[in-house]
């Protein structure tokens, strides 16, 4: 047994265990699915997570600096937080904004949050449990995004933050809104969970607002099976999201780690004894919103293959949009924002009006044929039933939010998918619709 106790021959026998266990099967057209997302992984990823598992540290841990450290380095952020979900990193990124810390500019019950009114919940609950109020714009058909003049025309006087997710991973108009939050002293949040690499003006999207989330649940971009982080690069909200993070204590030690201020017993605090003990001290309203390494571990291989995957998600998207260039009087293809390079999560597709045929009885062919499909996630959320009672407030009327809702499915073009799969998917939608129109 070498000096590393066997590990090198574990992990070389884990290595050719995903070999013969995870090889690649051939595709049968109408018999083996097509999914809209999924997790993509190599020998390299189990490896990590064996290797992980090994160290037994399974907190956050080594893996989690590196991989904190890579995203970084990534994104051009100061700051990465790891988190246990994308969900989370939006809670988080959103009672940052509430903290103490930002004194007079902290948000406060009552404030009003411009948002989107299509989207996913998780972008909208964390206005909704902080008390403040969503004041919900409509979006644009074919980008799926809100319009930098649609959000100015919804300012009050009560209008604080700005919080928005970059659909399916092409990006709104980051530029223009960061330049209008400049402009009226607003927060702004970038919900980036969908669109990890997408980049508009040659700007990775997250960077153009005061905090950016990422999600890495399997159907994401790159996938530590649970997971999420928060982005900033301002160093007051940094220490505000990893308080909030790690059950709202003021100590910043790392797990594992004690008095690295050098003044574990020397801090004073109204209320409390003198010299309590810092890591005991609680300055946040918090939780426990960790990744593990283990997590981790995974992530840091998958950081590895992020351009990759990006490609291959721009390469399906373009396919897939040729294989349907014929449609365009049946359906509204997707656009990408002007100055934008999406990294796609999926591929839009909204129904013409007049039609002879339903998105539901497409569906239905779709699911017939094992092609995975998905709607733009709760459509108009002000309809949602968990939202009856709550405050909120409409910018005007919700046509395209209501239309999507309606209307609007997306398939994939992640990186699993094969062209054999993709030419199969654009076959059912238009076998299924020369067969409606005749």
């Amino acid at each position: 047994m070498g000096q590393d106790g066997g590990k090198g021959s574990i992990l070389e026998a884990v290595s050719a265990y995903h070999d013969r266990a995870f090889a690649p099967r051939p595709f049968v057209p109408g018999s083996t699915p097509v999914p809209v997302s999924g997790r993509v992984f190599g020998a390299p990823d189990l490896v990590s997570l064996v290797e992980a598992a090994l160290d037994f540290w399974l907190t956050a841990g080594p893996f989690n600096d590196r991989f904190e450290a890579g995203l970084a380095e990534f994104l051009g952020a100061r700051s990465v937080l790891t988190v246990n979900s994308g969900s989370s990193a939006n809670l988080l990124a959103f009672a940052a904004l509430t903290s103490p810390l930002l004194k007079d500019r902290a948000l406060k019950p009552g404030d009003e949050v411009l948002t989107v009114a299509a989207g996913f919940p998780t972008t909208v609950n964390p206005i909704l449990l902080h008390g403040c109020v969503p004041v919900f714009v409509d979006i644009e058909l074919g980008t799926y995004n809100a319009l930098p003049g649609a959000l100015e025309a919804a300012l009050t006087p009560r209008t604080r933050a700005v919080v928005l997710a970059h659909t399916l991973g092409n990006p709104f108009d980051a530029g223009a809104v960061a330049e209008l939050a400049r402009r009226k002293g607003l927060w702004f949040v970038e919900d980036c969970c969908d669109a990890l690499g997408s980049t508009l003006g040659g700007r990775q999207v997250g960077s153009f607002g005061h905090l950016g989330t990422l999600s890495f649940y399997p159907a994401h971009h790159i996938t530590t099976g649970e997971g999420g982080a928060v982005f900033t690069s301002d160093p007051v909200l940094a220490k505000a999201v990893e308080s909030l993070r790690d059950w709202g204590r003021d100590c910043w030690c790392a797990p594992g780690h004690d008095d690295t201020c050098g003044r574990r017993y020397g801090w004073e605090w109204e209320g409390l004894p003198r010299g309590y003990d810092h890591k005991y001290v609680y300055s946040h309203l918090g939780y426990n919103l960790k990744m593990t390494d283990l997590q981790a571990a995974v992530g840091v291989a998958q950081l590895a293959r992020l351009e990759e995957f990006g490609a291959r998600r721009r390469e399906n998207f373009r396919a897939f949009l040729g294989m349907l260039q014929g449609l365009e009087e049946v359906f509204i293809l997707p656009r990408a924002t002007p100055g934008s390079d999406p990294s796609w999560f999926g591929f839009p597709l909204t129904l013409r009006e007049g039609l002879p045929f339903t998105r539901e009885d497409l569906l239905r062919r779709l699911q017939e044929a094992k092609v995975g499909a998905r709607l733009l996630f709760g459509g108009n959320l002000t309809r949602q039933p968990y939202m009856k009672g709550r405050a909120f407030r409409t910018a005007g009327p919700l046509e395209a939010s209501d239309k999507a809702m309606r209307d609007t499915f997306w398939t994939g073009v992640f990186p699993g998918l094969t062209p054999e799969m993709l030419a199969y998917s654009a076959g059912v939608v238009a076998d299924f619709v020369r067969g409606r129109l005749g």
